[in-house]
């Protein structure tokens, strides 16, 4: 298997310009195809998040939209300051799926993933608010005060946050 294939930084003096750069691991098939679907087939408020925030229309970020984290697939993703933000509906309420969901937090933030989530009910009707408060906790990633660059912990994560609990 090749750097490249391995998912390494190639090597200085291969590569064309792309010196110290990750390449994307292939995804397997059928994962590649969910995240399709997905896409496809995403909720109302899905929709309109992914309008807001695509095209790096929220402060500059990029956002992806069904971003594999093997064995997860993410909502949205923002790879430059490491943060999902997930939607969910009300069968997220449950115990068995607020277990899955609290794992899953689990899981990504041990890969150094911040995950915030809302309620789809809030993003159709409180729109605004829900932006505010995604800036709100982005904020100190993208401009850090002096005295929080202190005190941040050596991953500049702590653990994931629920932005409807």
């Amino acid at each position: 298997m090749n750097d490249e294939a391995a998912g390494l930084p190639s090597p200085p003096g291969r590569g064309a310009g792309g010196e110290g750069r990750r390449s994307k691991l292939a995804l397997p098939p059928e994962t590649l195809a969910f995240a399709r679907e997905l896409r496809s087939n995403q909720t109302t408020a899905e929709s309109l998040l992914w309008n807001l925030l695509r095209n790096r229309r929220f402060f500059g970020l990029k956002f992806r939209r069904q971003h594999s984290v093997p064995p997860y697939i993410l909502d949205f993703y923002c790879d430059e300051l490491k943060v999902a933000v997930e939607l969910d509906g009300g069968q997220h309420n449950e115990n068995a799926a607020a277990n899955r969901d609290a794992h899953r937090s689990k899981y990504l933030a041990d890969k150094d993933i911040t995950v915030i989530r809302y309620w789809n009910d809030d993003v159709m009707q409180r729109t605004e608010s829900v932006l505010e408060d995604l800036m709100g906790r982005l904020e100190s990633d993208l401009c850090p005060s002096p005295d929080a660059v202190a005190s941040t912990s050596p991953g500049g994560r702590g653990k994931p946050v629920r932005a409807h609990d």
